[in-house]
C-alpha cells in the first residue's frame, strides 16, 4: 500500500462503505475447475494467477498490453460462481467489513453476469438477501444493495434483468428489500449514462434510489457527469454519482454539484494505480475544500486492486491529504449523511461518530 500501513485512528473509526462490489475473490468457486463453466481461463490455477496481474490499464484509450484489464478479470471470475456462491460471497464481504469497523455498506450487485448462463435470479437474488439479513445478525453489519444495469450490454437486457429482480426490490410493495437503488456498472466507453433513461425511470416510479458511475478519465467522463447532473431523470439530475473525479475538469460541473446536493463516492485507491501521489491527492484535497461538495471514501473492487480496502483507502486520504482526525471523522459523517440507511440507523451511526470524535481527535 505505497508503504503505509493502516493507523489505529483508521482502524478504529466507525466506517460506512457506499461503493463496494462483491468481487468474486480467489477462493470463489475453489473446489472445480474453472472450466466448469465460460471461461478464458483453461484451469482454476490459470484463473487464480490472473488476480496478480494490476488492473490498470484501458484497451479501448491505450492499446492492448496483453493482460486481462481489470474488468475482463472481474467479469472472469463472475462465470465460477455457482448456488451458495452469492450467499458466500456476501458473507465474506459483511465480515471483512466487520473487521474494519464498517457498521453499514451498500454493495453493488448485478444479475447480467448470470441470468445468460441459466442459473436463475432467484439464486441470485435469494443468495445476497440470505446474507444481508444473517450479516445483519452475526456481524453487525447492516446493508441495503443496488442492483447495477451492466453499461456494455444492451439496454434491454439490462431492463429484463431489472424486471426479474423487482420482487427482491425494497421501494415496491411486498418487495424483500434486498436492494433499495439501481445504478451502473462495467465499461462506460461511448456509453453516456442517457443511454439508461428508461431503465432509471423505470426504478424511480418503483420508489427507488438511483446513482451511477461517472469513471475517472474515461473518454468523456466530464460529458457523463453533465448528464448525471443535468439531464438524466427528465432533468432532474441523479442523486449520487460513483467517483466523478472529473468534475474537477470544468467549474460547472462543481456548481451543479453544489447547487443539486449530489455527493460522490470517491475510490481514492483505485485512482492511485494511474495517478502519480502527487497528482491525485491535491484534488481531493481541493475537492475537501469547496463548500458544499460533499464526498466520501469507499474501497471499489479490492479483490482486484491490490488487496485494497476502505481502511487502507482512508489512511491514504488521511495521510496524503494532510487530513486531521476531526477531518476523517467528518468523512465517516459524510457517507452517513449521503447514505440510503433510514433514518433511525442513521441517527444511531451519527451518535457513534460524535463520541469517537470526542474521545479520538
Amino acid at each position: 500500500m505505497n508503504g503505509l500501513e493502516v493507523s489505529p485512528f483508521i482502524t478504529s473509526l466507525p466506517k460506512v462503505e457506499l461503493h463496494k462490489a462483491p468481487s468474486p475473490p480467489p477462493c470463489a468457486g475453489s473446489s472445480r475447475s474453472a472450466t466448469a463453466s465460460p471461461s478464458p481461463y483453461a484451469t482454476y490455477d490459470d484463473l487464480l494467477e490472473s488476480y496478480n496481474v494490476l488492473y490498470n490499464h484501458r484497451k479501448e484509450l491505450h492499446g492492448d498490453t496483453g493482460a486481462p484489464t481489470f474488468l475482463e478479470a472481474y467479469f472472469a471470475g463472475t462465470q465460477v460462481l455457482r448456488e451458495e456462491d452469492f450467499y458466500e460471497l456476501g458473507m465474506a464481504y459483511l465480515e471483512k467489513a466487520r473487521d474494519m469497523n464498517v457498521r453499514y455498506a451498500e454493495p453493488f450487485f448485478d444479475l447480467q453476469a448470470y441470468l445468460p448462463r441459466g442459473i436463475p435470479a432467484a439464486t441470485v437474488l435469494n443468495g445476497y438477501m440470505r446474507a444481508q439479513r444473517e450479516g445483519a445478525q452475526k456481524f453487525g453489519v447492516r446493508s441495503n444493495w443496488i442492483l447495477c444495469f451492466i453499461r456494455d450490454r444492451p439496454v434491454e437486457e439490462g431492463i429484463a434483468a431489472y424486471e426479474a429482480a423487482r420482487p427482491w426490490a425494497a421501494g415496491i410493495t411486498g418487495g424483500h428489500g434486498l436492494f433499495h437503488a439501481v445504478g451502473l456498472a462495467s465499461n462506460e466507453y461511448d456509453r453516456p449514462p442517457m443511454l439508461f433513461e428508461k431503465a432509471f425511470q423505470m426504478a424511480k416510479k418503483d420508489g427507488l434510489h438511483v446513482t451511477m458511475h461517472c469513471d475517472v478519465d474515461q473518454k468523456d467522463a466530464a460529458d457523463h457527469i453533465h448528464e448525471a447532473i443535468f439531464t438524466v431523470l427528465g432533468g432532474r439530475g441523479t442523486e449520487r454519482i460513483d467517483h466523478g473525479l472529473n468534475a474537477l475538469d470544468r467549474p460547472e460541473l462543481l456548481q451543479g454539484l453544489a447547487e443539486r446536493g449530489i455527493p460522490l463516492t470517491l475510490c481514492p485507491h483505485a485512482y492511485h494505480r494511474r495517478q502519480a501521489t502527487e497528482v491525485l491527492f491535491p484534488k481531493l484535497r481541493k475537492l475537501w475544500d469547496l463548500e458544499g461538495i460533499k464526498w466520501c471514501v469507499n474501497s471499489d473492487d479490492p479483490t482486484y486492486m491490490h488487496n485494497v480496502w476502505i481502511d487502507g483507502a482512508m489512511e491514504k486520504v488521511y495521510r496524503y491529504c494532510n487530513m486531521s482526525k476531526a477531518d476523517m471523522v467528518r468523512l465517516s459523517r459524510n457517507a452517513v449523511e449521503i447514505s440510503w440507511a433510514d433514518e433511525d440507523l442513521k441517527k444511531l451511526l451519527l451518535q457513534e461518530l460524535e463520541r469517537f470524535g470526542r474521545e479520538n481527535c
